[in-house]
């Protein structure tokens, strides 16, 4: 995955953008901020590439961007049109996407091994959800999937993407883990997740324990592709491993077309660090000294 941190400067310059061309309120109109750039927005013609989600063409010096319409969501489009914006506004990103033509393929929604797509994908979380206005949005709603949910409609976002931005916004230690059947695509953790101590971070294409409700959930392809959803509960250890024993709720949609599962992670309460530390010294005061 790319971590937390590296994402936020990229997610800053998405930010800068929407504050640059006037954006104060949720959603951000897309549409208009390429036509305020003169860029030509198309939907998806035929033939493009199953699989990718947009394009960036250069027509001399004018750029046209199009989407496709393979996954039928407003968010998902919307996510996919403001990652190529992201190409065309990120300094060195016109140059890398047209060093070997005048038209680019992307692939969106975190899961390109490529620096110049996730850089891209980062700008479009920024741009399409400002901070300032999002923590205003985020205020108005509790935790968990349903809340997430309501925000992707707001503002007119994937529900990746909108999972993303509220864990990395959210004061409650929570997690978003995207899946594909037995592994792990990517996990992001709020500050307050990554501040329990002892617990490791979730690597891309790490296996899913079978003691989650998600390893369940993912073998039946149906469920998946269907849009099911169903709720469970698992430990810190089945996800992150460590030494602390902690309940989780586990709360898991599948992504439809897509193809890949979202999981909500959320812990009720992180347990007070002065009781850890009373704890580890009772551990120490059992071992057998020789």
């Amino acid at each position: 995955m790319m971590r937390n941190e590296n994402c936020g400067k990229f997610v800053l310059q998405g930010e800068t953008v929407a504050k640059n061309h006037g954006v104060t309120y949720l959603p951000v109109d897309i549409m208009e901020l390429a036509r305020e750039n003169n860029i030509e927005i198309r939907p998806k013609p035929d033939g493009l590439t199953t699989g990718v989600s947009g394009m960036l063409i250069r027509k001399n010096r004018d750029h046209v961007i199009i989407y496709s319409t393979y996954i039928n969501n407003v968010g998902f489009q919307n996510f996919s049109i403001a990652h190529e914006l992201g190409h065309y506004f990120l300094p060195g990103h016109t140059d890398a996407v047209f060093a070997e033509g005048n038209k680019h393929e992307s692939l969106t929604g975190f899961t390109s091994d490529n620096r110049i797509e996730r850089e891209a994908d980062c700008f479009a979380v920024g741009l399409l959800m400002p901070k300032h206005l999002f923590k205003e949005a985020m205020s108005k709603v509790d935790d968990g999937l349903s809340a997430i949910e309501h925000l992707a409609g707001r503002c007119q976002t994937s529900l990746i993407a909108t999972s993303i931005r509220f864990a990395q916004l959210s004061d409650t230690p929570i997690a978003i883990v995207v899946s594909t059947k037995d592994r792990i695509d990517y996990c992001f953790m709020s500050d307050e997740l990554k501040s329990l101590d002892g617990i490791d971070w979730i690597r891309k294409g790490e296996p899913l324990s079978k003691n989650t409700a998600t390893f369940r959930f993912n073998q039946d392809a149906g469920l998946v592709r269907h849009a099911s959803r169903t709720d469970g509960t698992s430990n810190v250890q089945d996800w992150f491993g460590g030494r602390r024993s902690i309940e989780m709720a586990e709360e898991i949609v599948g992504l439809g077309n897509y193809g890949k599962t979202l999981t909500v992670l959320t812990l009720p309460d992180l347990p007070d660090p002065d009781d850890i530390e009373e704890e580890d010294r009772l551990v120490e005061s059992w071992k057998p000294r020789f």
